[in-house]
């Protein structure tokens, strides 16, 4: 029996709809979005090399990045905050996430 015959199951079972995120996980990224203000919620799909992951993204370009179970689990986390989601591949990453990157490599002391 090869490899993939053996875990064929098991990897589609751990990323179907159903699947839930850690506590750890959901517990970061409800109190990131619950104590910034302006946060949206990019789906970022799973590739060759990265699982499917949940970006958070502030305001002010603050952001956090968490690997979740599914897009659809996403979605539903984004929804059950009243926070607006996204597919990332589709509408990419806001500029301020991207200004708030080059402010904090110019300056990694103001942080």
């Amino acid at each position: 029996m090869g490899w993939f015959s053996r875990t064929r199951g098991k990897v589609r079972s751990a990323s179907g709809p159903s699947a839930k995120a850690d506590e750890a996980t959901t517990t970061h990224l409800t109190t990131f979005a619950r104590s910034r203000r302006g946060v949206e919620a990019f789906v970022e799909p799973q590739t060759s090399v990265t699982r499917t992951t949940l970006l958070l993204v502030a305001h002010d370009g603050e952001w956090t990045r968490r690997v979740v179970p599914s897009p659809q689990w996403a979605h539903a986390f984004a929804e059950s905050l009243q926070i607006p989601g996204y597919d990332a591949a589709v509408v990419g990453y806001p500029q301020r996430m991207r200004d708030y990157n080059t402010r904090n490599k110019k300056h990694p002391d103001l942080r």
